[in-house]
């Protein structure tokens, strides 16, 4: 073989061995592009995820701006507390609740009768106070909706009866049915002498969102462990497991006998 056949056949694997490390490199390359992507997506899904992750339990209190104005009648510490039955009344029941909470929904049910039972006689006050935690854990609005369109049916004098409309009505957690100002106001058609032009306007101009706001932010600061949370006197009874309408009424008619 002469001599140039050998130096074409050598610069031809020299050649060859250029490209091949070429087409290392570009391979090389091609992993890092696809290994950063990858790393770029991560990461992209781990801020959404931290900002779902930081919104979980938060109200949308948006339309919460404003002037606290509390519902007419309203008592305690800053006015947080809708009142039910006689101011004398020997018993206090401190009620703490939630219109988009099933759990209050079953304690209304079981005990309304009851309740309504002791406050007509005299023997028993309830302080309703508002919260709004399923809006924070389920997202939407309709938990302080439904407690300002309550407010604004307590500046009615028509509170207790629009409260128990409220939960005989519940929609399904899952379902923010009561942050429609219409299903609210076709509610209050239930209640006799509500469904007023003042009624109306407190509805949609939300005027008692920022009391909703306020008492819920109380509710959040009294180490309550959720909703419904029942005192008796100062005393939790929702957790005592033997507790019922009946034995409620005992304590009742015990404490007005002194």
């Amino acid at each position: 073989m002469s001599e140039k056949n050998r130096e074409g056949k050598r610069t031809a694997r020299e050649r060859l061995a250029v490209e091949r490390e070429k087409q290392k490199a570009a391979e090389r390359r091609r992993r890092t592009l696809i290994v950063g992507a990858s790393v770029v997506c991560v990461l992209g899904l781990a801020a959404v995820i931290g900002i779902v992750a930081a919104n979980v339990g938060k109200d949308d209190d948006s339309d919460s701006a404003g002037p606290v104005v509390a519902p007419s009648g309203a008592q305690g510490e800053d006015a947080l507390a809708i009142p039910a039955g006689e101011d004398a009344a020997k018993s206090t029941l401190t009620v703490w609740e939630d219109f988009r909470c099933p759990a209050c929904k079953a304690f209304e049910d079981a005990y309304r009768s009851t309740i309504h039972e002791l406050t007509a006689a005299g023997k028993l006050k309830v302080e309703y106070h508002l919260a709004t935690i399923i809006d924070g854990n389920m997202g939407g609005t309709g938990s302080r909706k439904s407690a300002n369109a309550a407010a604004c049916a307590q500046d009615a004098g028509k509170f207790t009866a629009y409260h128990d409309v409220l939960y005989q009505n519940q929609p399904p957690e899952t379902d923010d049915a009561f942050a429609q100002n219409s299903r609210l106001l076709e509610l209050a058609g239930k209640v006799e002498g509500l469904d007023t032009p003042a009624f109306r306007t407190c509805v949609e101009k939300g005027t008692h969102n920022s009391w909703v706001a306020k008492s819920n932010e109380a509710f959040q600061k009294g180490g309550f462990t959720g909703t419904p949370t029942v005192l008796f006197n100062g005393k939790n009874i929702y957790q005592d497991r033997t507790m019922t309408p009946a034995k409620l009424k005992q304590m009742v008619e015990e404490a007005d006998q002194g």
